[in-house]
C-alpha cells in the first residue's frame, strides 16, 4: 500500500470540554478504507480557536500546537514507511502503537539543525569562520522552505529521512529554486554533516544519502597554464590600477596564499632563515593553521617594489576582492586569456604549475597551503595531460640516453 492511501487528521473532542470550553485534540490514523485508530496528542484548544483540523490564528501557543501535529503526522507516516517496507497488512493500531511508544522522544530535522548552528556560532572565531555559519543559516533556510512547499510541514523527524526524501530534495532546488549545480552540491553536503552528526549522536542509524550521488558541474581550469602565466608577465598594461593588481595576482601565483591571507600579511609575517632565504610564516585566517612559505625571486621583487606604498605595518597594498576580480578580467581581456579570472585562480595555479608540476610532492604542498588534509590540496592539484604527455617524453629521452639495446 502506499502512503496515498494513509491518512492521519485531527479533531477536536468536544464531549470533554473543560470549564473553559477547551478541548481535548485527538488525532486520528486512517490506513486504506478499514483501518483506523485514534488516540489523544495530549493537548488542548478552545472551540474557538479551531479550524479544519488546525490551532487557528497567529499566536506562538497556536504555532507551538500546529508544529507538534505536523510532527506526530510526519512520525506516523515514516512508521507506516518503515513498517510496511518488511511486510505488508500494516494495521492503523499498530503505529499508533509504535507511535505513542516513541513519538515523545523523536528528534527531528530542523530543531537538531538549530541547536547545531548555535554550537558552531560559538566557535566562529576559534576554529569555526562567519562564512562558514552563513552558509548553515542558508542551508536551514533552504531546507525549512522545501519542508513548508513540499509537505506543508515546519519539521520532520529524523526517522522519515530517506533516499527518496534526499531526491526529491536535490530535485526541488534544481527546479524550483533554479539554483547552480555546484550550489546544489554545497546545499546538499551541509545536509550530509547534519545527517553525520545526527548519526554520530545515535538519533539514526541508516544513512539516508546511501546511492545519492548529485550531478556534478562540467569542471572548469581554475588554474593558468605556463604559456598564460607568461602571457600575463610579460604584456603590456595601460593603467598602473592594473599592474599593481597583476603583481598582487603573480605574488599569490608564486607563493600560495589566499586573497584574504594576503590583506592580513605584516612585516611580523616575514622572516629571514639563516642560509638567507626569506620565509613567510602566519596561519590561515579561514582554519587558523599555521603555513610556512619560502619566498622565490619574484614575490620578493613585488614586496620590494610595494615596500613604501603601504602602510599600517602591512607587507601589501591590496584593494578589496570585488574590485580585484574587476580588474582582473580587464587583465585578462588585454592578455587573451579566455577563462574567468578570478584572485583564487592564483592559488590554484600556485598548487597546479608552480610546485606540483615543478615536482615539489604533494605533502610539501599541503603544509605551504595550510590544508588540515591532504584530501584538500588534491581539488587543486590537477596536472594536465599536457604535463603528463611532457613528462612522459622527458622520461623516455632520459632512458634513450642512458639505455640502448640491439633488436
Amino acid at each position: 500500500m502506499n502512503q496515498a492511501n494513509v491518512k492521519v487528521s485531527f479533531y477536536l473532542k468536544k464531549s470533554e470540554a473543560d470549564a473553559n470550553g477547551e478541548c481535548p485534540v485527538m488525532a486520528k490514523l486512517n490506513i486504506g478504507k478499514y483501518s483506523e485508530a485514534a488516540f489523544s496528542v495530549k493537548m488542548k484548544v478552545p472551540q474557538s480557536r479551531w479550524t479544519s483540523g488546525r490551532a487557528s490564528g497567529k499566536s506562538v501557543t497556536a504555532k507551538e500546537i500546529n508544529n507538534r501535529l505536523d510532527e506526530i503526522r510526519a512520525v506516523a507516516l515514516s512508521i507506516y514507511n518503515e513498517q510496511s517496507a518488511v511486510r505488508d497488512g500494516v494495521t492503523a493500531e499498530e503505529v499508533k502503537s509504535i507511535l505513542l511508544g516513541m513519538a515523545s522522544g523523536q528528534e527531528t530535522l530542523l530543531s537538531y539543525f538549530r541547536q547545531f548552528i548555535n554550537n558552531f556560532e560559538k566557535r566562529v572565531g576559534v576554529n569555526r569562520t562567519a562564512k562558514s555559519l552563513q552558509a548553515y543559516r542558508n542551508a536551514y533556510r533552504h531546507i525549512e522552505k522545501f519542508l513548508q512547499e513540499k509537505y506543508r510541514l515546519t519539521d520532520i523527524p529524523f526517522s522519515a529521512l530517506d533516499r527518496s526524501f534526499i531526491d526529491k530534495y536535490d530535485l526541488y532546488l534544481r527546479t524550483e529554486r533554479n539554483l547552480a549545480p555546484g550550489t546544489v552540491i554545497n546545499l546538499t553536503v551541509q545536509l550530509k554533516t547534519i545527517v553525520g552528526e545526527a548519526i554520530a549522536d545515535g538519533i539514526i542509524t541508516v544513512y539516508p544519502f546511501m546511492g545519492y550521488e548529485p550531478v556534478r558541474p562540467k569542471a572548469v581550469q581554475k588554474y593558468l597554464t605556463d604559456e598564460e602565466l607568461q602571457r600575463l608577465m610579460t604584456t603590456p598594461l595601460h593603467r598602473q590600477t592594473l599592474y599593481l593588481v597583476r603583481d598582487m595576482f603573480l605574488f599569490s601565483c608564486f607563493t600560495g596564499i589566499s586573497y584574504r591571507d594576503m590583506r592580513s600579511l605584516t612585516k611580523e609575517n616575514l622572516s629571514l632563515a639563516e642560509d638567507g632565504t626569506w620565509w613567510i610564516k602566519s596561519a590561515r585566517q579561514k582554519t587558523k593553521i599555521e603555513f610556512e612559505i619560502p619566498l622565490l625571486d619574484l614575490p620578493l621583487q613585488i614586496l620590494k617594489k610595494y615596500s613604501d606604498a603601504v602602510s599600517d605595518n602591512r607587507l601589501l597594498p591590496m584593494y578589496c576582492n570585488s574590485n580585484m576580480n574587476l580588474y582582473l578580467k580587464e587583465i585578462a581581456r588585454i592578455c587573451n586569456i579566455n577563462r574567468p579570472l578570478v584572485f583564487h585562480v592564483a592559488r590554484h595555479t600556485y598548487a597546479t604549475e608552480i610546485t606540483l608540476s615543478h615536482g615539489v610532492p604533494l605533502e610539501t604542498v599541503s603544509k605551504m597551503l595550510g590544508h588540515s588534509r591532504i584530501e584538500t590540496t588534491r581539488i587543486y592539484a590537477k596536472v594536465t595531460d599536457d604535463k603528463i604527455d611532457s613528462d612522459t617524453r622527458t622520461l623516455n629521452r632520459k632512458i634513450s640516453e642512458r639505455f640502448s639495446v640491439v633488436i
